[in-house]
């Protein structure tokens, strides 16, 4: 589709840039500026040491060229002394060249010297505006770091930070659960006081009521009584008085 490209693309840039956002620490921001200044004006510096370095070779060659002028000029008076106008030449053309090349040196060393000027005034602005920005970097920083402070301090007493509002989801979770127990206790302390949770070993089992128990009772009462007339019809007439007898006279030894 047409602009879905596009669409995509500022989409995909703004989710970086907001990760960006999330993950940047001002604080090693600022400093590696700083340290990036402070590369720049190490650079400043040894292009100054460069210049000095170039003007102090040149200036050693000035110095050579101006002892050979001295050299050559007493070397023509010599030879033109002793009658050799030729060699005398000779040593003025050399006089003249090297006067030449001297001419040359002191104007490059001239040039040097302005260039080297130009990057001390350089290097020392620079030195007063890496001095600047270590102040406000670390007034910065000291400002960041209370800020950061503050919010932390804050979110906990409000309890909106991601930790503070883990826990006040945990202390609902408790909450809920302490209200499902209390219901559930009353609802058994409601049940047991209307018989509902009567003990399940009585007579008649689980899941019978009062009637069925009440049956149950007479049913087995019925048995003992038949049970004891049969007893009673086994061991004759008479037995039961002498039995009874004996059982008292038991139970008084």
């Amino acid at each position: 589709m047409p602009g879905m490209g596009g669409r995509m693309s500022t989409v995909i840039k703004a989710k970086i840039s907001r990760l960006l956002d999330r993950a940047e620490d001002p604080g090693e921001t600022l400093d590696y500026s700083y340290q990036k200044q402070l590369e720049s004006l190490q650079n400043v510096k040894k292009g100054i040491a460069d210049v000095v370095t170039a003007k102090k070779r040149l200036q050693m060659q000035s110095k050579k060229l101006e002892d050979s002028v001295v050299k050559l000029d007493t070397q023509a008076r010599q030879a033109l002394s002793a009658g050799n106008e030729d060699l005398a030449r000779v040593a003025l053309e050399r006089k003249n060249v090297a006067q030449t090349e001297l001419q040359s040196l002191d104007q490059q060393v001239t040039e040097l010297e302005a260039q080297q000027e130009k990057l001390t005034e350089s290097e020392q602005k620079l030195r007063t505006k890496i001095e600047s920005f270590r102040t406000k970097k670390e007034v910065m920083k000291a400002q960041y770091s209370a800020a950061e402070a503050q919010v932390r301090i804050s979110e906990a007493a409000t309890g909106v930070g991601e930790q503070m509002a883990d826990v006040g989801l945990a202390m609902q979770r408790a909450a809920d659960k302490t209200e499902q127990m209390r219901a559930r206790a009353d609802a058994v302390a409601e049940l047991e006081a209307a018989g509902t949770f009567d003990d399940l070993t009585t007579l008649g089992g689980p899941g019978q009521d009062d009637i069925d128990r009440q049956l149950a009772q007479l049913s087995s009462s019925t048995q003992v009584d038949d049970e004891l007339a049969k007893m009673k019809a086994e061991l004759g007439p008479g037995s039961g008085a002498g039995e009874s007898k004996q059982i008292e006279e038991g139970q008084g030894s």
